[in-house]
């Protein structure tokens, strides 16, 4: 009996698709279904079966193993270079793992903030001042991820423009593979040069610092590129849902411009609710494995419906609801065991300035249009 195909229509943009929620809820939590590319792989909707898989070393994180869940035929841009930290399996993972996170501890992540916020005011500001109503994702959303990954990375500010160009390609669902493959490519062969640049003349940023403690030029591209894919488009769509839910809730928008400190929960809340990176946490079986009853056998593609997971009401009380101080942190967002995501407090950081930023710097302007009786513009979401 054919598996039948996953279903990926959302009745609802808040809520996971109805046939991923049914997987969840079914007796097992686990079903066999069909992927786009034909390749057959377990759905697993719960949050407890997804921790406990993403915690056991017989599931691999390999993507270029041939029975990884893949939902095209395409070749993956990570295939085109070395394997990637997300890629690597222990014992490999460990020591690559130690060599880069001292990039994301807190003392660096606080030493980020201050060109954060100048990069967030320069395009709240320039989008202010600019045509009403404003395209929050090509003023805001876009440009910011990209703009902070190359200050991370050490990308001179002159190309920027060619950065962020390729970037949107590479991410783009409406480019063709070949226009998606050319654009690996620029990046590619864009950092490599970059790389050998900083190898010769190390500065005082990640790719610097890397090159500075002896690791590998192609290790070093491979994270460029790592960091380029997981901190570009998941930034970006969150700060477009992020602002189109928080406007769409105006008491509770009131309630977080007169206290910041709801701010943090309210991300988390909104992290859990979205989950970007729906599939991300899928893995590959590397030995026979029991979770919730169901014999997952040695190369079966597992696909971790992770949306359906941080929807769960077994885990979260009425889960379908936004609620905005809830703050629960044990959602799978940013994914759980060895892999948990390095830049998740990057993220967090990012999202904290543009929200508090331009909900602060709106409810400003539009004072002063009252004041003035201007007229006041809303900015037009995504």
């Amino acid at each position: 009996m054919t598996a039948p195909a996953l279903q990926t229509t959302r009745r609802c943009p808040y809520a996971p698709p109805d046939e991923h929620t049914h997987i969840r809820d079914s007796e097992s939590g686990i079903s066999q279904v069909t992927l786009p590319s034909g390749q057959v792989a377990w759905a697993m909707g719960r949050l407890e079966h997804i921790r406990t898989m993403l915690t056991d070393p017989r599931f691999s994180s390999n993507r270029r193993h041939p029975n990884f869940p893949r939902f095209t035929r395409e070749q993956p841009a990570f295939d085109l270079m070395r394997p990637s930290l997300i890629q690597l399996d222990p014992p490999e993972h460990g020591p690559a793992r130690k060599a880069v996170v001292g990039e994301f501890t807190v003392r660096r992540m606080a030493g980020l903030r201050p060109r954060i916020q100048q990069i967030v005011d320069e395009h709240i500001d320039a989008m202010l001042a600019g045509p009403r109503p404003a395209d929050l994702v090509q003023a805001l959303s876009l440009p910011v991820p990209s703009l902070v990954i190359c200050e991370q990375l050490g990308v001179p500010y002159s190309d920027h423009n060619f950065f962020q160009r390729n970037s949107s390609a590479l991410l783009s669902r409406t480019v063709t593979p070949e226009e998606r493959r050319q654009a690996v490519t620029n990046l590619r062969d864009y950092l490599r040069d970059l790389i050998a640049d900083k190898s010769a003349d190390p500065a005082d940023d990640l790719l610097g610092r890397q090159l500075a403690q002896g690791s590998d030029p192609e290790d070093v591209l491979s994270l460029a590129f790592l960091l380029l894919i997981a901190g570009h488009e998941t930034t970006a769509n969150m700060i477009s849902l992020g602002v189109v839910t928080l406007l769409e809730r105006p008491d509770e928008l009131a309630a977080l411009r007169e206290d910041p400190a709801r701010t943090l929960p309210a991300i988390e809340e909104l992290l859990r609710v979205y989950t970007i990176a729906e599939f991300a946490n899928s893995r590959v079986a590397i030995e026979d494995v029991e979770i919730g009853g169901v014999t997952i056998r040695a190369g079966d593609p597992v696909l971790a419906l992770s949306n359906a997971a941080n929807h769960d009401p077994s885990a979260f009380d009425e889960a379908e609801e936004i609620k905005l101080d809830r703050g629960a942190r044990n959602h799978v967002a940013f994914g759980f065991g060895i892999h948990q995501c390095l830049g998740q407090n990057l993220a967090r950081m990012e999202l904290q300035i543009v929200f508090d930023t331009l909900f602060r710097r709106v409810r400003e302007r539009d004072r002063r249009l009252r004041r003035g009786n201007g007229r006041c513009h809303d900015v037009k979401p995504p």
